[in-house]
This record gives C-alpha cells, structure tokens and sequence, in this order.
C-alpha cells in the first residue's frame, strides 16, 4: 500500500457563544461548513473543559477493569455494552485496535452498567455527562433542521433522550498502546479504519497530546475507502469538539 497523502485543510472553528442571540448566524457558519468543508470544530460550549478532562478519567476508571469484569456488561446489538477488538471494517478487513464501552439512556442499558460496588460514581458521572452532551447536540440538531428548513424540532423530536428506544450514544474509547520498541508501523495499521459514522451528528472529544484523528471529507472521496485520497490530520484547541475519518498511532508515541 502507498503511503497516505497529506495535505492542510482548513477546519472551520466556529463559536457557540450567546447562543440565543446568535442562532441565525451560528446556523448558516454550520450549514456553510457542512456543505464546503465536511468537518468543522466547535468552541464556547457549555461543556467545560474540566468536564471533558473528568469524562476521560471516568472512561480511563472503567478500562482499567480487568477484562472479566468489563466482559459481564457485553456488547449487544442494540448498541449498548463493552466490546474488544471485535468491529472490523470493510475498509481493512482486520479488527480495530480498541476497545470500547456504548452507553445510552433508556430501556436498552437495562444490565449493562456495572454495579456500584464494581466502579463507585461510574454511572452518575456518565449520565451527566451525557446529558449535557445531548444538550449541545440538540443545539446542532436545531440549527441543521432551520437551516434545510424544516421546522426546529424536526431533529431534535427524533433524538428525544426520554424515549426508551433512543439510541443517541456516549461511546467510551480506548485505543490500544503501541510498542515503540517495535519500530515504525505498517501504513496498514489503524485504531480505528476509514469510515463514515452512520448516525445523524457525532462529536468528537479529545485531550491535548491525544492525536491521531484523521479526516477525508466525504466529497473528495474518490477511491476505494478513501486510500488513495488525501488526508488530514486533526489537532484541536484544547476544549474544542470536533465523514469519512480515521484513526492512526502516531508514529513517534508510546502509548
């Protein structure tokens, strides 16, 4: 396989700030950036970034576990449950290199968080978490329902958190460490193939020095899972939330 082309793409930051007050501009720089640039970056949220550093301690606690344990909340395909090298993508044909744990809010997590005893505050500390993520999403959802012109809650009706169905996600992830005494990987090696998210709106949360992100917006995906397409790669501000995309072990770390 060829090496991945790189190239800079400019990524969009756009600002949630006075957001009442600012819908109508918010909601066109989003429209904007969706149709031109398929990616963009989200900043002045009312996620905090101590909140988004206390959710990746909450997902570490968790991973942590011994594999037994972890493996009594199981992945089920009602998308809920913890799951290890066991998704493999069309685009590799080989499982990615993480584990990861899907939480949501209704009926379908009924067994599938572990007991307190287990993993004391786990549940509370995500729960909140998700709703304030689920907060800012209907934001969004607002915003893309105006600006193809259908009414506001269109989306928003569709994503509703009470329903005992709802399948709106907080995917805990856990990309496996690499062996820096191996030496270089194979351009074949990924954490997470090149794919597309099925769903409506992902955010992306990361922590400085966290990289490995990777996108190819969906248009300018002309070959075979994008491979021979150019890519870029994403380093956001720290506190800032991020079709096609990837993730990759950067070369130079350890774990």
């Amino acid at each position: 396989m060829a090496p991945t082309k790189y190239i800079t793409r400019t990524i969009p930051r756009i600002s949630l700030a006075d957001f009442p007050t600012r819908l109508d501009a918010i909601t066109a720089q989003l429209l904007h950036a969706a149709e031109t640039d398929g990616f963009f970056s989200l900043t002045d949220t009312e996620i905090s970034i101590p909140e988004i550093t206390a959710i990746f301690s909450t997902s570490q606690s968790f991973f942590a576990l011994p594999d037994a344990l972890k493996a009594t909340v199981p992945f089920t395909h009602a998308n809920v449950g913890w799951e290890s090298r066991s998704q493999i993508r069309p685009s590799t044909g080989v499982a990615d290199q993480k584990e990861s744990y899907q939480l949501q809010f209704g009926a379908n997590m009924s067994g599938k968080w572990l007991p307190d005893a287990a993993l004391p505050g786990f549940k509370p500390s995500a729960q909140l978490f998700m709703q304030k993520a689920q907060s800012l999403s209907e934001k969004l959802l607002l915003c893309f329902a105006r600006g193809l012109g259908f009414p506001d809650d269109f989306f928003v009706q569709a994503h509703d958190s009470s329903r005992p169905d709802c399948q709106s996600v907080l995917r805990l992830l856990h990309y496996f460490a690499v062996d820096p005494a191996a030496g270089p990987l194979p351009e074949t090696y990924y954490r997470a193939g090149v794919h597309a998210d099925w769903d409506l709106l992902t955010l992306l949360f990361q922590l400085p020095g966290q990289s490995g992100l990777e996108i190819c917006p969906g248009r300018e995906v002309v070959t075979n899972f994008g491979m021979g397409d150019e890519w870029t790669k994403v380093d956001f501000a720290t506190g800032d939330i991020s079709t096609f995309h990837r993730v990759k072990a950067p070369q130079e770390e350890g774990d």
